[in-house]
């Protein structure tokens, strides 16, 4: 049996080195055995995330309480630079006694504060004495599940919230520790964890219990590209809730008495975004000199620096042969405590070739040695060949960017140690990080339990989206047609363009010589692969068309030239041939010659390299460049992207989402978007080829502009799905983004610049035309993606580029509809506030608005100048008000909180409908209803623009001839009248006090509400 410790992280611990810092590191002791975690140089809040295991003489679970205590200490490590500090004062102790189950449901664990305890304190108080400053220990203590009970007793349930809790842990020398302690679950059924996985952190003593229940020892090697298989036995956890009466002379944390449930969170609460601190070599400051010196040695400054140790199995030679035939079938086992590597069995080759390498986690190291062996691969039993053993303690430290080290040729030895006459293997083994240029293509051990066929899909791998040009065809005309079937005249004709799927037909023209003059726009993809078919087609019945000539040409140089620069491109005349390939339209021109008779198109065709391709919306792209590289702009910075941790939706750390990759691109335009998406591969099991889909777990969109320059962010972002059930939290993602401006002038005037190239505003492409050039980018971009190794899917490339957003939603259409509304509530707010200002709600603030009006009335040049520092003052005062936090996905505002289950189960149906006929029907009346609501709202707008209208239609001539007469006397009024006086009269008249105010409307509001409009005319 195993006892686990889990040493999480501490905060606010207590300077030590005069510098203001210290060196921490704790130290665990069990049963006369001590451990220890690394130091943490230069870090007053630590994070170890460290696990340690100790052995337990007596498993029994009925002696559990008569365990010794589990001492933990926090010390200062003075080795690293302060040689004449004191003795470590910083010292934390816990004591721990693991107790029986309890049957209460397990709350959530919070970290406590841990004191240093007073040596002058009294045996019989139970208070201690106050430090110098608080701290806090995060530590977690796992044992196995005891063995089920033989004959369980079912318990009622109402007798179950009336037991009394038992204890199950307890806190001594003053410094309460969180515990938790494993047990069985009483219910199968039921996991102790909410997510039904047990943490991350506690693998190893996982595996350990799993194999101590199978009666078998805790160090049996385990294969990998694989963490222990699904079926080995789950270890369930309960919190720890209640203590024991403590001896005199401790201190216990007394649970909070029961009160009031809390009061439910409103909208969006669930889903907001955490602002975290973990220890990034970027956010480190400039005095930890030592801690600089610690970090990754290259870009990779915004992960948290991970250890592994890499063993590069090369190739052997002259091994000796264990079989009577003189063969030998070579293989590699890489053993490291509990963990194992094998590479792949040579048959019959004494001198092999593998070149593979391993990696091995040293947060999850229980060994001082690495074991090589080289077997030989049998039926029955694999034969032992020779071995060679590595102390954990010589392995050297590489750091990139130092060159790869070498491989070295070893002399293997026997089980004894003896080396043998023959046979030596080349091996290279360090430690380096995930920096290390061979981290990507290592099998790690902690990768998932795959396929060969499916490792490939555990690998990072960069996907560049494929170059898209626009290419323009006009069909301009054509002559000396002939018809398919000589003995009946030419029908109409028509052009059909198609570029691989892409399929553009123009309008028939019933001529010999049809002139269409029709412009068409595709989407290439280089290098361009499928050629450009032009087809002049006549139109025999409808929906029959018979062929009278094609042109078949590849997309390139000199055939389609490039447009770069916006210019007209000349115009060519093109030869129509009866072939139906490119093969046989060249074979038909060899053999006709170049003075055969046939009939021609004219043909305009360029790639317009000016454009840029949207492939995904203008509102949240991630690239606007034009296609050609001579247009582009400079880079103005540099993105840095760090994927640290995945956690689920009830914060604990998933066990394979501890990523620690680092990304960079170069930007070019502030108002670029970057997409980050979290799936669900199922195509480990498959082998990267079947049929299950990638299922989505969330989004994270990040725009560039609303981040601070050179500032570190790092946050919890919450990933969230909406399925036909409702909004779903799936889990957080914690980033660490950093955006480093290169080029500060050209940043700024990035603003007064248009949002996509001069092309898009010079020459424009129409909306119909460019929601279906987006479509066939999107299908462009996803083939191609899928035909990389391994292949990225193509509902991936969909989630990405949100190629559904532009389908019918109600709940979207409410959210905008909101969105707009929104935008009136400065608008509202003013209105409400002149309407109080005349009422006289508060006479002074009344007062000193007749006051500026008077003087903004005299002076008419100081209005635009009051107006700009109103403006002023308003941005000042919301500086303050800032966010902190960069954006991310707004529940609110989505209104995916609040929305009616049918309406997603609408928003998910697909297109055509798959709902039965009584579904369609009420969806379609509903739909009805809301159409006659905003057909109302247009109606009353409509309606007052008429009767504006209807002042000078003389459709009401007495309405018409009162205005005309009275725009000629305020003509003449205002001819005579200075301008302060006009306003001022006015503007007094509006701003009366309420006593000579009239509560029914005023009389241009009579006037203007007897116009006429067409309302009355319409059926």
């Amino acid at each position: 049996m195993k006892l686990a410790v889990e040493i999480s992280d501490a905060a606010d611990l207590a300077p030590k080195d005069g510098a203001g810092a210290c060196n921490p590191f704790v130290e665990v002791e069990f049963d006369g055995h001590k451990q220890r975690t690394p130091t943490k140089p230069a870090d007053r809040s630590p994070y170890w995330n460290h696990t340690l295991l100790f052995d337990v003489r007596d498993p029994d679970p009925a002696r559990l309480a008569s365990l010794p205590p589990v001492d933990v200490s926090v010390h200062h490590d003075r080795s690293l630079h302060d040689h004449h500090a004191a003795a470590p004062t910083l010292s934390s102790a816990a004591s721990a006694y693991p107790p029986p189950p309890s049957p209460l449901p397990p709350p959530t664990p919070s970290s406590s504060a841990t004191r240093s305890r007073s040596a002058a304190s009294s045996p019989a108080s139970p208070a201690t004495s106050p430090c110098a400053s608080t701290s806090s220990l995060t530590t977690m203590l796992h044992l196995p599940p005891p063995p089920p009970s033989p004959v369980p007793v079912p318990v009622p349930a109402n007798q179950q919230q009336q037991l009394p809790p038992e204890p199950v842990a307890s806190a001594t020398n003053g410094d309460p520790v969180r515990s938790v302690f494993a047990t069985a679950s009483e219910d199968p059924d039921q996991p102790a964890f909410p997510s039904g996985k047990p943490p991350e952190s506690a693998s190893n003593s996982a595996a350990a219990a799993a194999a101590e229940s199978k009666g078998k020892t805790s160090h049996e090697s385990r294969v990998f590209r694989s963490v222990p298989a699904a079926s080995e036995q789950r270890r369930f956890t309960l919190h720890a809730v209640a203590s024991p009466p403590p001896p005199p002379g401790q201190t216990v944390v007394m649970p909070r008495p029961a009160g009031p449930g809390p009061a439910p969170a409103p909208p969006g609460s669930a889903y907001g975004l955490v602002e975290t601190k973990p220890p990034l070599p970027a956010k480190m400051g400039p005095r930890a000199a030592v801690a600089a010196a610690a970090k990754i040695a290259s870009t990779y400054d915004m992960v948290e620096p991970m250890s592994y140790l890499y063993v590069s199995v090369v190739k052997a030679r002259d091994l000796p042969t264990m079989d009577i035939t003189g063969a030998l079938d070579p293989y590699v086992e890489v053993k490291l405590g509990n963990f194992k590597g094998v590479t792949r069995h040579l048959e019959k080759n004494p001198n092999p070739v593998w070149r593979q390498v391993f990696s091995f986690s040293r947060e999850h190291l229980q060994a001082n040695q690495l074991e090589v062996v080289v077997k030989d691969k049998d039926v029955l039993k694999d034969d032992f060949v020779g071995r060679v053993v590595f102390d954990m303690s010589d392995v050297p430290q590489r750091v990139p960017p130092d060159s790869p080290l070498a491989p070295q040729w070893y002399r293997l030895a026997d089980s004894s140690g003896e080396k043998l006459r023959h046979g030596e293997i080349m091996l290279a083994v360090w430690i380096g990080t995930q920096a290390d240029e061979a981290f990507p293509d290592a099998l790690h051990s902690d990768a998932h339990s795959v396929s060969l066929e499916g490792l490939a899909s555990t690998r990072s791998k960069v996907y560049y989206s494929p170059k898209l040009i626009y290419l323009k065809v006009v069909a301009i005309s054509a002559q000396d047609l002939v018809p398919a079937d000589k003995g009946r005249p030419l029908a109409p004709c028509i052009v059909k363009i198609q570029l691989g799927g892409q399929t553009r037909r123009t309008r028939p023209q019933g001529s010999a010589n049809p002139v269409w003059n029709e412009e068409f726009m595709f989407v290439a993809a280089d290098p361009f692969d499928e050629p450009l078919v032009v087809t002049v087609e006549e139109r025999v019945a409808a929906g029959r068309d018979e062929p009278v000539g094609r042109v078949i040409m590849p997309v390139a140089a000199p055939y389609v030239p490039r447009n770069d620069l916006a210019k007209s491109v000349e115009a060519k005349w093109f030869s129509l041939s009866r072939a139906l390939t490119a093969d046989e339209a060249a074979a038909e021109a060899t053999s006709k010659g170049k003075s055969s008779f046939a009939s021609k198109i004219h043909l305009r065709l360029s790639l317009e390299t000016a454009y840029h391709v949207l492939d995904e919306s203008t509102h949240y792209s991630s690239d606007l460049q034009p296609a050609a590289k001579k247009l582009r702009k400079g880079a103005i910075g540099i993105l840095e992207l760090g994927i640290l941790v995945g956690a689920d939706a009830d914060g604990a750390e998933h066990g394979g989402a501890r990523w620690n990759e680092q990304y960079t691109w170069e930007v070019f335009d502030l108002c670029t978007v970057v997409t980050v998406a979290v799936f669900d591969n199922c195509q480990l099991q498959a082998g990267g080829g079947g049929d299950a889909k990638d299922q989505r777990i969330g989004k994270v969109r990040v725009r560039l502009s609303t981040l601070e320059t050179d500032r570190v962010y790092t946050h919890l972002y919450p990933l969230m799905a909406l399925t036909p059930s409702g909004l779903k939290k799936t889990g957080e993602l914690h980033l660490a983004v950093r955006f480093t401006c290169t080029a500060w002038a050209n940043m700024l005037a990035m603003y007064g610049k248009p949002l996509l190239p001069k092309m898009h505003y010079t020459n424009p492409i129409s909306v119909l035309q460019v929601d279906y050039l987006r479509f066939q980018a999107m299908q462009m971009v996803a083939n191609r993606l899928g035909r990389a190794e391994p292949p990225l899917r193509r509902e991936v490339v969909e989630y990405m580029l949100d190629v559904d957003s532009h389908m019918f939603s109600l709940r979207r259409s409410k959210a905008n509809f909101y969105r707009v509304t929104s935008l009136f509530a400065g608008a509202v707010a003013a209105a409400r506030w002149l309407d109080g200002i005349c009422k006289w709600k508060n006479p002074l603030t009344t007062i000193l608005v007749h006051v500026l009006f008077l003087i903004l009335v005299c002076y008419p040049e100081l209005i635009l100048p009051t107006v700009f520092l109103y403006l002023f003052v308003i941005g000042a005062w919301n500086y303050r008000r800032r966010p902190r936090k960069p954006a991310h996905m707004d529940t609110v505002v989505s209104h995916a909180e609040l929305a009616h289950p049918d309406e997603l189960d609408e928003e998910f149906d697909t297109f055509p409908t798959s709902k039965p006929g009584d579904v369609v029907r009420m969806r379609y009346d509903r739909l009805r209803s809301v159409a006659g609501r905003v057909q109302t709202v247009v109606g009353d707008l409509a309606t007052q623009g008429e009767r504006a209208q209807s002042l000078l239609s003389w459709r009401d001539p007495r309405a018409t001839a009162i205005f005309v007469v009275l725009s000629l006397l305020l003509a003449l009024v205002l001819y005579v009248t200075p301008f302060q006086v006009v306003a001022v009269v006015p503007g007094l008249y509006l701003l009366r006090h309420p006593r000579f105010r009239s509560k029914q409307p005023s009389l241009p509001f009579n006037f203007y509400k007897r116009l006429p409009a067409k309302s009355d005319v319409m059926l």
